[in-house]
């Protein structure tokens, strides 16, 4: 990290080397499962910060989080399948098995962040309504259809 932060400021990194500290400080770390400064102050770091100097946009307190991805109706996504590991098996299992399935359409907006999408009948037991974290947008290919098959619900 700190390299990455001589190479890219050059001769004044000894300027941003608070945010260099303060982004690895609060990054997740997966030896010890979470942010050095959630594991020493037992909470996730909350502070209102400007990047102005780094010429980013400003970044003010909630707005931290990443911004949703938009679709619009009849819009077509896929949907992720890798949360329903033990409830679903797409043929395959482990590693191989499919990360996405569809594409399905939008038929609704629910909310800032939520769809409804038309499912095949075959996933007619899981609820139709999904976080857009759970979809990712469907560019028209033929090669892009990815069919569920052998299904347990």
């Amino acid at each position: 990290m700190l390299r990455c932060c001589v190479l890219e400021f050059e001769g004044n990194w000894e300027k941003y080397l608070t945010l260099v500290k303060f982004s690895y400080n609060n990054s997740f770390q997966s030896s010890i499962k979470m942010a050095p400064y959630e594991a020493l102050y037992g909470g996730k770091c909350r502070t209102t910060l400007y990047w102005t100097e780094l010429s980013e946009k400003q970044i003010h307190g909630v707005d931290l989080g990443r911004e949703s991805e938009k679709f619009q109706i009849i819009d077509k996504v896929f949907l992720k399948v890798s949360p329903w590991k033990n409830i679903l098996h797409f043929s395959r299992k482990g590693k191989l098995s499919p990360r996405f399935i569809g594409p399905y359409e939008i038929i609704e907006r629910i909310g800032p962040v939520a769809y409804r999408l038309a499912l095949m009948i075959e996933l007619e037991k899981i609820h139709n309504i999904f976080h857009v974290s759970m979809l990712r947008r469907y560019r028209s290919d033929p090669l892009h259809v990815i069919s569920p098959s052998d299904i347990e619900i």
